[in-house]
């Protein structure tokens, strides 16, 4: 990919404006003690190119700790990144033991940095966040490696919007978009122009970037062969602690470009694009829409280099049966990918918002993961034994369970089935005895409660600057008209809602109406961790007791 090639992308690119009127140009020199804080928070990783393996290069950092300064605070001062931090060594893993190990598609490459440079990188990612925190310029809604966000808050998003609006009476269509290989095919110079330009980073801090980006190099290792060294010319550094990031800021734009399309919410996971749009009966116009902006969302990308993976591609109309084949009508555009439910960063969406196949499959893996277990029964202590039941089970169970407002009882019933099991199966409990006393044993909450757990916590740090911001749009605090008791109660306002499989499943209803319903001293808590450990003492009692 040449630098020639990008001028038509870049011209494009200008038109979007400086988002911030502060700039970057100068990184802040970094103290001995500010890496010893960092390495206890930074993933111990390994590499072929490692003289020192990572953990003993902790063990030993008192003593080479005064010379890993220096030589990050010259690498900060003077713009320029060590050709040896620039090279990766890339192992190919089969990604499922069933697959063919002759097919190049069959492995996933895992790319490996030296542990040193990945120091150097994240001293950057800290004042790079600071920088873009500080100016408040990253898209609201793309929630890929950000802190306090995750899929489960991205999810619990689009379902209320979704939800919300079938309670006013709305159908969606929704529409879920994925890139090939997008992190390896970023652009350098529209990257570094994009950091200039759009947010603001000069000076130094640019000449590192561009230091950073610029002579890349990968082997590869496979069955102890290393073939020859060969140069990246495009591409954020795959298995870097930057390379994340990077993407956020080349793929902003997109958000600006979406933005311009009324009627059309979105919502992004890295290179996960999530379009929607809801409208009624008498506004099939809108649809029009959504058809323009994935027409200029694909000119785009391919204006950046980025192409959307069509196999991926997928539509989902949330609307009753008998609406469905009208709708369609009105989206032939998109017709080849309309599906009758869809997988949306883990869950299963379906065109009622049911989630019902999603649980049904849940269970399914579960109970798979089950049978093997049991077989380990008798090969393993039991502290082990519980480890590996919350790794394969408890882990599923949780997973977006912030999401399980849209179950039946039917559908919770089951995945209680699946935690009995699993508790059985930890304690030696025959079938037919009662599992109530078993779980309290365990200290384990019931499903229900265990996701009524999660939306409290995240109502929690919604309400204390600790979540997505998007999130805590939705929830408005109670301000009576008059000087009443509730005034100090710390309540929240519950919006009315007309259909209980509806409305009422939103994380926007959900959420506060749990949240009304906790004692006074729970909502006054400040801590966190203090929040999470009383609540527990409280659904635990309401549960058992």
């Amino acid at each position: 990919m040449s630098h020639e090639a990008s001028n038509t992308p870049l011209l494009l690119y200008q038109t979007f404006n400086l988002l911030s009127s502060d700039t970057w140009s100068s990184f802040t020199p970094v103290t001995l003690q500010d890496i010893r804080v960092l390495l206890c928070h930074i993933k111990q990783t390994s590499s072929p190119l490692d003289v020192l393996p990572s953990s003993f290069f902790t063990s030993v950092f008192d003593s080479v700790g005064p010379c890993i300064v220096e030589m990050i605070n010259t690498s900060l001062h003077t713009g320029s990144v060590p050709s040896f931090f620039k090279q990766a060594v890339v192992e190919p893993i089969l990604k499922k033991p069933q697959l063919d190990p002759s097919l190049p598609n069959s492995y996933r490459p895992i790319s490996k940095l030296p542990f040193i440079s990945k120091i150097l990188e994240k001293v950057v990612l800290e004042q790079l966040n600071y920088f873009l925190d500080k100016n408040a310029v990253m898209d609201t809604f793309q929630s890929g490696f950000r802190k306090f966000h995750s899929t489960e808050t991205a999810l619990l998003r689009v379902s209320s919007d979704i939800l919300m609006a079938a309670d006013s009476g709305e159908y969606t269509v929704l529409v879920l978009l994925d890139l090939s290989s997008a992190f390896d095919t970023v652009d350098h110079s529209i990257m570094i122009n994009r950091l200039k330009n759009l947010f603001g980073i000069t000076g130094v801090v640019l000449k590192w970037f561009i230091s950073y980006l610029s002579e890349r190099s990968f082997t590869v290792c496979m069955n102890h062969v290393t073939s020859e060294s060969t140069v990246l010319p495009c591409g954020v550094p795959q298995g870097s602690v930057l390379g994340p990031i990077l993407f956020l800021l080349y793929v902003f734009p997109l958000g600006q470009i979406i933005k311009r399309y009324k009627y059309i919410s979105y919502h992004l996971y890295a290179d996960d694009i999530q379009l929607y749009c809801s409208f009624k009966m008498s506004e099939f116009y809108k649809l029009s829409n959504l058809s323009n902006c994935l027409t200029e969302i694909n000119k785009w990308l391919y204006d950046n280099f980025l192409q959307l993976n069509s196999d991926k591609t997928e539509t989902l109309i949330i609307a009753p049966d008998h609406m469905v084949p009208e709708i369609r009508q009105h989206i032939s555009f998109l017709e080849p990918y309309v599906k009758s439910s869809l997988r949306n960063l883990g869950v299963i969406f379906d065109s009622s918002m049911s989630l019902e196949q999603h649980s049904k499959q849940l269970v399914r893996n579960c109970f798979y993961h089950l049978r093997n277990i049991s077989k380990l029964r008798l090969m393993v202590s039991k502290p082990e034994l519980e480890m590996i039941i919350h790794a394969f089970i408890s882990s599923r169970l949780d997973y977006c369970n912030g999401l399980f407002t849209c179950f039946n009882k039917s559908a919770l019933s089951r995945l209680q089935t699946v935690q009995n099991a699993a508790a059985r199966l930890l304690t030696g409990t025959k079938r037919r005895s009662h599992i109530t006393p078993v779980l309290a044993s365990l200290h384990w909450l019931p499903v229900n409660f265990r996701f009524h757990f999660k939306i409290l916590v995240l109502t929690f740090r919604a309400l204390h600057g600790q979540a997505p911001q998007y999130l805590s749009d939705l929830l408005k605090p109670h301000t009576p008209s008059r000087a009443l008791r509730s005034l100090d109660q710390r309540l929240l306002v519950v919006p009315r809602t007309r259909f209980k499989t509806r409305g009422d499943r939103a994380f926007q209803t959900v959420a506060p109406r749990l949240w009304n319903s906790l004692p006074l001293s729970l909502r006054c808590t400040d801590s966190i961790d203090s929040f999470k450990k009383q609540l527990k003492t409280f659904l635990f009692r309401k549960a058992f007791d």
